[in-house]
């Protein structure tokens, strides 16, 4: 823990120096240099407390598998655990230190770029990571039956991951933060553009929690019923675009009053964000759509082939 401490106020100290500029030379409403290629990948925005929490969460898991597959060498973490936990970090970095943090004040599209990034990337993949099952594997018999399982089982945490209730939670969240006071307020204040941050990828990780199904949860989901929570996500997903997108006005006053001498239009470079949401968010909805069929398509094979063996076997006593 001594180590883990001193990695972090090392690279939260360094980081913070960084952030210093990054705050001075875009601060009073002004906009980063044109984005270039060159531009999108030399641009960084190191907050402390996002670099702290990515080399905890990092260090955090990598001690955990370290203990759990010594303990328990016979049946180690599975690497696509730690592959899923570590991809979905490098894709939490991207989106809130690299360029896409630079820009996402001063483009919209990038801000939502952004936000399906958090949402429909990192979170599945931090779901697959099945940190749950890894924490209750590594804790101690009396601190996973009088902490861990109670906490799971706990009415709060059952009506919260109840499956309507995560989906609409999801849903409502990116609905009301794109139309309330909330978005506006993300691009001028520091600390809620943080928050903001902290909801999207807690309300993905809500919702992709049961569709998932890698964690132990108070509410699995059948098959079908998986089908049917993913497919669901894509309508309400498609409709918020298009709103965005249909938008006959600039929705926020910060993106309209930003000084920007380059690039599209305000009204433009929203609609290319309504875009985005659109089709980019219901690829993302389709591809573990597409995964859960094919998953319960092989289920109903493998119990089709079981059922023929022992019909086969019937008849063949029978003879």
């Amino acid at each position: 823990m001594p180590s883990l401490v001193r990695l972090g106020l090392l690279i939260g100290g360094a980081a913070a120096l960084l952030q210093r500029g990054a705050d001075e030379a875009f601060a009073h409403g002004a906009a980063p240099e044109p984005l270039t290629v060159e531009r999108g990948i030399g641009a960084w925005s190191l907050d402390p407390v996002v670099v702290i929490g990515l080399a905890v969460a990092v260090v955090a898991y990598l001690g955990a598998v370290r203990s759990v597959d010594r303990a328990h060498p016979s049946s180690p973490v599975p690497a696509r655990r730690l592959t899923a936990w570590l991809a979905g970090l490098v894709v939490v970095a991207v989106a809130l230190t690299s360029a896409v943090e630079v820009y996402a004040t001063t483009l919209f599209s990038v801000h939502m770029v952004q936000h399906l990034l958090l949402t429909m990337v990192a979170a599945p993949l931090l779901a697959l990571g099945a940190p749950v099952t890894l924490l209750l594997r590594l804790a101690p018999t009396r601190v996973r039956r009088g902490l861990i399982l109670p906490i799971l089982h706990s009415r709060p945490l059952r009506a919260l991951s109840f499956p309507v209730v995560s989906w609409l939670i999801f849903a409502g969240v990116m609905w009301a933060s794109h139309f309330s006071p909330l978005f506006d307020a993300a691009l001028e204040s520091p600390l809620v553009h943080l928050l903001e941050h902290a909801l999207f990828l807690g309300s993905g990780l809500l919702f992709w929690w049961p569709a998932v199904g890698a964690d132990p949860s108070p509410w699995r989901l059948k098959p079908g019923a998986r089908i049917g929570y993913l497919a669901l996500g894509m309508p309400q997903n498609t409709f918020l675009g298009l709103a965005i997108y249909s938008a006959p006005g600039v929705l926020y006053p910060h993106y309209a009053t930003i000084e920007r001498a380059w690039g599209l239009s305000a009204l433009a470079d929203q609609q290319i964000a309504g875009g985005l949401m659109w089709a980019a968010g219901d690829v993302l909805f389709l591809v573990p759509l597409v995964a859960a069929i094919a998953a319960w398509l092989r289920a109903e094979e493998a119990r089709g082939a079981r059922l023929d063996a022992q019909l086969d076997a019937q008849l063949a006593r029978r003879r």
